[in-house]
Order: structure tokens, then sequence, then C-alpha cells
């Protein structure tokens, strides 16, 4: 075992390898990857893996030897502390997990709501030309408060718009004043968080007054209320808010990844909306119009709760799996040591922050053949080894909603191809963002209508 750190570069005397980063996240991980190998040191507390063994690793050992960064203003506690913190959400998995697995009867009930939501709000464009992300955080924020609040959603999405905005330059900056500092960002920042949590609580607290959750139940709301032994006020507000912010952001991303690629290939969509087509016609009874349809596409039979779309959209998954290998949401992700602990060659200290990159671990000519080559008939034969495809992460962890995220972001890509001419004139100069989470900066597209 080599006690040292992992090598990596001196940067500035004074400003280490801040500036660097910043003015080119990726260019900087790549370079560096070339020049010291899978495991770097960007100071004298971070550590950056690109080896999939080792963020396999510290994904599945999270909880136990790693936890997960903390939120902005999330305290200074030791991370053995933040591990005790995430008990009550990893409770609140194991209550929810069953409500938001794939085939669970919650989610397929989304299916339907899911496209008229899309369609609600592309129809709204009008055909003319807007930026991609804020309306495909529109279409996220509209479905994952509907999942979890039902009938009481309303206003949460612009909730959601509105936290997202303010998380915005956390995710851009590299460094993070300090709560008591009452800077413009700090300011809106606690405003919003304030807002939200109250109106959570408050819908909450209605809910519980309410009585009873209903069986089986409406929304996530209902599957939280519903625990045993109960769950308090906090710790469902807590969940709720979890998974609001999970559902809302890197779904947006995606989709907006989606989109890009359908502008760019129209022979791909051409083919999505076949494979759309060709589905719609097999299960429309007696070959006829869809009842209640008006002769619109409608997302079939095997998306309405009587089966998995994936399985009867296999180019539309194929589409999406691709997607997330070459522009992954979650384009790295981090974990801090609550002790010392073993890292390849080297010994991590209490409070080391390891970095894994699926972004580079998804480019990766060692474990994908052409890696920067858009190839969705890579789909399904590969099998991807351990660590090396992590759009959801991995271990216990590993997102939450990612079977009803990779369902919707299917039901996507075969939708919009099916119902839209995507013109994005811009869509191969829209180059992924790195941020927060990876997404097409600036893509804008007009959304046409394809007249039935």
């Amino acid at each position: 075992m080599d006690p040292a750190r992992p090598p990596g570069p001196r940067g500035h005397w004074l400003m280490g390898n801040a500036a660097a980063y910043e003015k080119d996240r990726a260019g900087f991980l790549r370079r560096h990857h070339r020049d010291y190998g899978d495991v770097f040191s960007f100071d004298e507390r971070i550590v950056f893996t690109v080896d999939p063994r080792l963020a396999h690793q510290v994904l599945t050992a999270t909880n136990r030897d790693y936890v997960t960064e903390p939120a902005p203003f999330a305290g200074s506690s030791a991370p053995g502390d933040a591990g005790e913190a995430a008990r009550p959400w990893m409770r609140a998995r194991r209550v929810l997990r069953p409500a938001v697995a794939d085939a669970a009867p919650m989610v397929t009930g989304m299916d339907g709501r899911f496209v008229a939501i899309l369609d609600d709000v592309l129809d709204r464009t009008a055909g003319r030309e807007a930026e991609v992300l804020p309306l495909m955080l529109d279409v996220a924020g509209r479905a994952v408060a509907e999942l979890c609040l039902g009938e009481d959603a309303a206003g949460v999405p612009d909730l959601l718009a509105a936290v997202n905005a303010a998380l915005l330059p956390f995710e851009d900056a590299g460094y993070q004043l300090p709560a008591w500092i009452p800077s413009p960002r700090n300011r809106r920042f606690f405003r919003v968080h304030r807002r939200t949590s109250e109106t959570l609580t408050g819908l909450v607290r209605a809910r519980r007054r309410a009585g009873a959750a209903l069986t089986p139940p409406r929304d996530l709301l209902d599957v939280l209320l519903a625990a045993g032994p109960a769950m308090s006020d906090g710790a469902v507000t807590s969940a709720l808010w979890t998974v609001l912010i999970g559902g809302h952001g890197v779904p947006a991303a995606a989709l907006t990844s989606v989109v890009r690629e359908l502008a760019m290939r129209p022979d791909l969509t051409a083919a999505l909306a076949h494979e759309a087509a060709r589905l719609d016609e097999a299960e429309r009874p007696g070959g006829g119009e869809r009842p209640g349809g008006g002769g619109r596409p409608g997302p079939g039979r095997g998306t309405d709760g009587a089966g998995c779309p994936r399985a009867r959209l296999p180019l539309a998954e194929a589409v999406v799996h691709e997607v997330l290998r070459l522009c992954p949401p979650a384009w790295t992700m981090t974990r801090v040591a609550c002790a010392a602990v073993d890292f390849g060659r080297w010994r991590l200290r209490p409070g080391d922050e390891v970095l894994s990159i699926p972004y580079l671990i998804h480019r990766d000519p060692r474990w994908w053949p052409d890696p920067d080559v858009f190839d969705p008939s890579r789909w399904p034969a590969v099998r991807p080894a351990p660590g090396t495809y992590l759009p959801f992460g991995s271990g216990p962890r590993r997102c939450l909603g990612a079977a009803a995220a990779l369902r919707q972001l299917t039901l996507a890509a075969s939708h919009i191809a099916r119902r839209f001419h995507v013109r994005a004139p811009d869509a191969a100069a829209a180059e992924p963002a790195f941020c927060g989470r990876l997404a097409p900066a600036g893509l804008r597209a007009a959304f046409h209508p394809v007249e039935p």
C-alpha cells in the first residue's frame, strides 16, 4: 500500500487547480487523465477516478465507508455524522422502492399523464423555436410533482423551477461562500428553500389530517404516510423534497439530450416514428382509431399499465441508453470518506472526497468500442461490466427512480419522434455544458406537429 497521495497537477501557487478546472472542466479532466492515469489528485482533499472498478467500489461502499456529497449549507458535521443523518432517507427509500419499480401500478399509471404533459408543453410552443431545457424542466417538474403529490401538486412545479434557478449558481461555481455571508445567491437560496419546505410541510400535514392514506395509494405521499412505524412530518417532507429534486433536473437534462439527437438524426427519428406507429397499430382494437384519440398518436396499450413500454419500444430504449452513455446528466459523482479507507494503491483520510467521472468512463475505448460514436445498435447486446455504465449511479444510493426515469425517457423519445418534426439548425453546436448536470448548452428547437 502506497500511503502517498495519488499524483496530480500542481496548479497555481495560490489558486491551485480551481481556475483551470472552472475554465474547461471536461478538458481539464481529459488532460490529466491522460497525464496521470485513472486516479489523480485535484488538491490535498479531492481525488478523481476514471477507473470503473474503483468507482464501483466507492459507490457500493456508500453508507458504510463513504457518504454522499452534502447539499449547499447542509452543515459542517463530520462525515460519520452525515452517514447517521442519511438513515431517515434510507428508510424512506425502502418504503418507496416498491412504488417506483418499473411495473408498479403508480408508475405505469403515470404513462398517459406523462405523454399528456409532454404534448401540452410542446404544443404551447406552436412550432416556434424555443430553448429546450426550460421546456423539459417544465415537463419533468409537472410529472414528478404529480407522481409525488397527485391532485395536491398544483404550484409545486413552479417551486421546483425556483429551486432549480437558486441552485444553478452553486452548481456552476467551484466554491461556496459561507452561509452567514448575505450574498445575493445565498439569500435567494434560503428564501426559496424556506418557501418550498413550508409548502411541502403544509401538504404533508393537511394530508395526514384528512385521515388514513387511501389503499391503493394515489401517490408517493400516500405511500410515505402509510409506512409503519409512522414517519414524522419532517421525515416525510424531507423524502418528498429529495424525490422532487432528483426527478426534476436530471430527467430534464436527459430529455434535452434526447431532443438534440433527434434533431441531428432525421433517419433515426423516422425509424423511431415507424416503431411507435407499428406498436400503435398492433394494439389498436380492430385496427380502428384509438378511442378518444382524435387521430393523435397515443402512448399505446403497452404504456398505460398493461406492460413495459421499453420491451415494446426497443429502438427507443436503445436511443435513451446511448444518450445516457454519451451525455450522462450526473457526469460526476461525489462521495466523502467517513474514515480511513483503502482506495486502490492509496489510503484516503476521513473527509477526503472521491469524484468518479461517468462521462469519461462511458467514453473509454477499453470498455466501449468506438466510444465517441452515437450507436444505439450496441444495445441491448452490450452487457456493461460493473462500474462502466453509471447513468443512475450504483450501490445503495443508486437513483431510486431509475426504472421510472428510463421508462419515461423511452416514452418521450418515441412520442416526440412520432408526434413532431424537430427542427434545431444549431443542434450540433449545442455542446454539453459541464456544470451541475450535463445537458446541451443553449439548445433551441422548434416542434412542428405531424399532421395526423
